[in-house]
């Protein structure tokens, strides 16, 4: 894939194994179109909990 946003179209959930900052920056909103699933698996903590709540997002942050 090219970005981000080509690795998460279709997918049936983000998984997050880095703090590189370009993942921190992402459009969130934008993701949450492109998967199957708006479903994200934190294992670095880099997105708030809450707010990926509040934007419909199931939410595992490991360690939290």
């Amino acid at each position: 894939c090219d970005n981000p946003y080509d690795a998460a179209r279709g997918a049936d959930c983000l998984a997050i194994v880095t703090e590189w900052d370009e993942f921190k920056k992402l459009d969130m909103s934008k993701i949450k179109s492109l998967l199957k699933v708006p479903a994200i698996v934190d294992g670095r903590n880099i997105f708030d909990l809450q707010k990926s709540k509040e934007l419909g997002f199931t939410y595992k942050g490991i360690g939290r």
